[in-house]
């Protein structure tokens, strides 16, 4: 079917970089008997889509309903007559739903401002686990989210005058739990638990926690993340950066955890 993706390929796509923008246009009725959501999808009216298509000129997006059928059909189209590259999501949310594939818990999406995003505030001069719950929540929960450095004694104040959600803070709903951090309590809040992402959040907990013999990988992970810092010293540039270095480790859990190198290859034959 031309301009449709099947829920393997788009499961594929989901997390990487260059990811598309995931369209959820279920009506309320459906989202209600559902609130899940695709991963970093965003909710919008299908009978507006006039009106806010414009916003997604040159970027590719995948649009579900619940069965794939008119309602992500239409806007779709209407994506690509305003200039995005618009596909919809063969057996919509349903389809996805019942391929046991990843789903977030929208409940326990934070609240969002004017603009659709997320806001979360939490310590200046971050290391591992305030690098990889950004890079989690912008790849997995809500690319636009919003994310606030600030002085350890400010960020309280600072999520109440700014609405903002505090996260690695200790005695906030968003932190470390028992032998697990922050990473390994948003998997399980926002309902993430995809192989890949929990071989990746045993990496964070041994780097953030000081117990690098949970895997060999543990100690490079904590290595580059302390050189980041250093390299840094505006923690927007290093969050940047780091969404790089989980992006590149991500993969190595989803794909490469049985590969190999060595050198030199070998010879000529």
């Amino acid at each position: 079917m031309p301009f449709a993706i099947t829920a393997s390929q788009l499961a594929r796509r989901i997390g990487l970089p260059d990811a598309p923008l995931l369209i959820d246009v279920r009506t309320p009725e459906d989202a209600a008997a559902d609130p899940r959501l695709l991963p970093g999808a965003i909710r919008r009216d299908h009978r507006d889509v006039a009106t806010w298509a414009a916003e997604l000129r040159g970027r590719a997006a995948v649009v579900a309903c619940q069965r794939g059928l008119k309602l992500s059909e239409g806007t779709a189209a209407w994506l690509r007559h305003a200039g995005a590259r618009a596909e919809t999501l063969e057996g919509g949310f349903a389809g996805w739903a019942a391929a046991g594939l990843p789903l977030v818990h929208a409940a326990s999406v934070p609240p969002r401002d004017a603009a659709g995003r997320t806001l979360w505030v939490t310590r200046q001069r971050p290391k591992v686990d305030r690098i990889a719950c950004p890079w989690l929540i912008r790849r997995f929960v809500d690319p636009a989210a919003v994310f606030l450095f600030v002085a350890a004694a400010e960020v309280a104040a600072v999520a109440d005058r700014f609405g903002a959600t505090p996260f690695d803070i200790e005695g906030t709903f968003w932190s470390h739990r028992g032998e697990g951090c922050t990473f390994d309590t948003m998997l399980e809040e926002f309902g993430l638990t995809t192989p890949a992402l929990r071989r990746l959040a045993l990496l964070v907990r041994g780097a953030d926690t000081a117990r690098l013999d949970l895997a060999p990988q543990c100690a490079g992970l904590l290595a580059a993340s302390l050189g980041l810092s250093r390299l840094h010293g505006d923690d927007l540039a290093q969050l940047e950066a780091g969404m790089v270095l989980y992006d590149a480790f991500h993969l190595w859990c989803r794909d490469a955890t049985e590969e190999t190198h060595n050198w030199p290859g070998p010879g000529p034959r």
